[in-house]
């Protein structure tokens, strides 16, 4: 899992998390954000943004805007992982056992999305 962890993107949100992990009392768990960030590069793989930037790269940085405001785990984590069931193969099902609560999360944002589109 290392290697999927070598990355500019991920040592920044990584960092800044590891920064205000020492400046709050409930902390960030890393260990489960770094799962989150495994399953987005392995979903995500070789798909690409418009600009040829590896896709992954804007979860990743949706996780660094909303770490400036929740320092709460499951928020990170639901922000790192809010495309991967609208845009990868990954399933509800196999979110669900990774975390229920992510999984719940990750529906809302996408129903949510869905609306707007309707309109």
């Amino acid at each position: 899992m290392l290697a999927f962890l070598n990355c500019e993107h991920i040592n920044k949100l990584l960092d800044k998390l590891d920064l205000i992990n020492h400046s709050v009392d409930k902390r960030i768990n890393l260990d489960k954000v770094k799962k989150a960030i495994f399953y987005v590069k392995k979903y995500h793989g070789n798909q690409k943004r418009d600009t040829g930037e590896p896709y992954y790269m804007h979860p990743l940085e949706v996780a660094l805007m909303v770490a400036d405001y929740s320092f709460k785990t499951d928020t990170i984590i639901t922000a790192i992982l809010h495309d991967t069931i609208e845009d990868t193969t990954l399933t509800k099902k196999r979110l669900l056992r990774y975390s229920v609560e992510n999984c719940r999360q990750v529906q809302i944002l996408q129903e949510t999305e869905d609306s707007k589109k309707q309109f």
